[in-house]
């Protein structure tokens, strides 16, 4: 006797009507990704700056997601052999994302390879704008949160705010002040992030990462009552910290830029 066996793999068709909470939301964010700019196109040398830096990294980098910029090597002749760019990145533990400013050819070979490319306005291309009209920034309420905002062209309309947290930042939460400044009235604690378009002022010690004008502002600032940061950064120009000079660490400071030279500096 012949005997029919239901095959319980098959997916059942729900309706899109059915009053249940979704499996799956898409939702649009942007996160805070390191960016590893690349300006030639041999592996062996790629690989060996790669790993002074990561050296002197320790850990920050392990597992980190990171997006490849092809603005200095768009106009070789020499092609980037992407796959093996992805072998090399994954020996050395690090994720790549995607690539962006390549070539069109650049940006084909790298999809085959199967890396996404970001087309979104750059931080670079924020800075080339502001030189030519004036940045006004787009505003969100006061907010703790783990989620970041996207990080766009703001539009001329809506004006800069400044948000004020007095809660402690935990480990692995992240607040963004986007479009102004960020005022924090107690401790950052390590593994937790702090971001702003504009200027960060932190009254409490800062013993994880501060990143300040984000969208390229280089005129932004970090001003720190107890300096024991991992990692802080201004318009894309970062420090991070193993061991934080005696002449800084638990200091007052501010941070900030001359030309592409990060400053901390101990507040009098």
């Amino acid at each position: 006797m012949n005997t029919v066996q239901s095959n319980s793999s098959a997916p059942s068709k729900l309706s899109p009507k059915e009053d249940r909470a979704p499996a799956a939301v898409l939702k649009g964010s942007v996160f805070t990704l390191p960016i590893l700019k690349i300006s030639r196109c041999e592996l062996q040398e790629i690989e060996f700056d790669l790993t002074q830096s990561l050296a002197a990294a320790l850990d920050f980098f392990n597992n980190a997601p990171l997006v490849i910029d092809l603005a200095l090597t768009r106009d070789l002749e020499e092609q980037l052999d992407f796959p093996a760019l992805k072998t090399l990145l994954a020996k050395h533990n690090l994720v790549p994302v995607g690539v962006q400013n390549g070539s069109a050819a650049q940006t084909a070979a790298a999809r085959m390879a199967g890396f996404a490319v970001l087309t979104g306005q750059t931080i670079d291309k924020i800075i080339e704008n502001s030189a030519h009209k004036s940045h006004v920034k787009e505003t969100t309420p006061a907010a703790s949160r783990q989620e970041s905002s996207s990080v766009s062209a703001p539009p001329a309309t809506v004006e800069s705010t400044t948000q004020v947290i007095h809660q402690p930042i935990r480990s692995g939460q992240r607040v963004y002040a986007r479009g102004g400044d960020l005022i924090l009235l107690a401790a950052v604690n390590a593994g937790a992030e702090v971001i702003a378009d504009g200027n960060i002022h932190i009254y409490a010690p800062l013993r994880g990462r501060a990143l300040a004008g984000v969208t390229g502002d280089t005129e932004a600032r970090i001003f720190c009552h107890c300096m024991d940061a991992e990692l802080v950064a201004i318009a894309g120009s970062y420090r991070f910290f193993d061991n934080i000079p005696e002449e800084i660490r638990q200091k007052s400071v501010q941070i900030y830029l001359t030309g592409e030279q990060l400053n901390i500096k101990p507040l009098d």
